[in-house]
């Protein structure tokens, strides 16, 4: 328990039998009352690793994508009696003990969704982010702001805590099969934004480790269009 609020962790994770272990280990078990590891069809041992470290782990038989495991994740959320769900990277991108920074405008000031920020503070370190990352992590959320109507300063970032109550609202499809990958994450951002949910952004790191040590499987081309669609997409009211 976190300030009365029952709190699931998801860790959406493919082949990070290298990573997850680390990233269980250095999650502060004293705000966090379950880590849900959503193994995505690993062909390694992931789920073993992240169930010896201390996870639940729900391992699906075939890769469905990032957006499909953590749609699973808010579900089983939903299922359990959970009051709010925070989404991490499996890959230790993220630093577990950042999530009280995305806990406490929720628990204590009412909001909704809180978003990961690595633009908030001006001594933000990207470590080895490959330079097309940083030029596209400015201009998306930059797209939303100006469909949405308020500004914001990140959108990709998958560092987020939103309360589960929100998913009830029949506005939010989060069912559709076009949200199976990459596409997820920017939807429900932008249906936060547009139907006038309370969202703030808190500063956050994000480790980019160098290219021996493995770094995104995000695709530059395709997926990159995966996150660019529902911007357009909902953004001009084509899907909602």
């Amino acid at each position: 328990m976190y300030a009365n609020q029952k709190i699931l962790l998801i860790a959406p994770a493919c082949n990070e039998g290298a990573k997850i272990s680390r990233v269980v280990q250095r999650t502060p078990w004293n705000i966090v009352d379950r880590f849900l590891v959503v193994d995505d069809g690993s062909t390694d041992d992931t789920a073993r690793v992240a169930r010896d470290a201390g996870a639940q782990v729900l391992t699906l038989p075939a890769t469905r994508g990032v957006g499909n495991a953590i749609r699973l994740g808010y579900r089983h959320g939903r299922d359990e009696g959970f009051d709010i769900a925070v989404v991490i990277a499996g890959n230790g991108k993220d630093d577990p003990r950042e999530i009280s920074r995305l806990l406490d405008p929720l628990c204590k000031q009412n909001a909704d969704f809180a978003m990961g920020s690595r633009f908030l503070e001006r001594d933000a370190t990207f470590g080895h982010m490959p330079m097309y990352r940083r030029l596209a992590t400015r201009l998306h959320p930059w797209l939303i702001s100006n469909f949405c109507g308020k500004r914001i300063t990140e959108s990709t970032n998958g560092f987020r805590a939103i309360r589960l109550p929100v998913l009830d609202d029949e506005r939010i499809r989060l069912e559709a099969a076009w949200l199976d990958r990459y596409e997820l994450e920017v939807y429900l951002l932008m249906r936060v934004l547009q139907l006038g949910y309370r969202h703030v952004e808190v500063p956050v790191s994000k480790i980019y480790p160098s290219a021996e040590q493995g770094q995104s499987k995000m695709r530059p081309g395709t997926d990159w269009w995966r996150m660019l669609r529902p911007v357009f997409l909902v953004g001009l009211r084509m899907r909602s």
